[in-house]
């Protein structure tokens, strides 16, 4: 399932990563470079699938830790409300 961020979350990429901000609480979340890559594959429509194989291909981790990753922040998203 694509991901989309509410209409309340706000991202700026940074040299760091990406910095999201939730304007109806005012909270920040900082999300590092391996995040970002995930985030940016599934919000141009990528699966989850296809945001592993760009861990897998970017940095040096395999498959199977590329897919809990991905599961896990896909997962912490949503259940922040920042994400559907």
């Amino acid at each position: 399932m694509p991901l989309r961020f509410g209409a309340n979350v706000s991202t700026a990429e940074t040299d760091y990563g990406t910095v999201l901000l939730d304007e109806q609480v005012g909270a920040y979340w900082e999300l590092n470079p391996t995040a970002t890559l995930v985030v940016r594959t599934l919000l141009d429509g990528g699966e989850e699938a296809d945001a592993a194989s760009a861990l897998v291909r970017e940095f040096d981790i395999g498959r199977a830790q590329a897919l809990q990753d991905v599961e896990t922040l896909v997962r912490e998203l949503r259940a922040s409300g920042l994400a559907s």
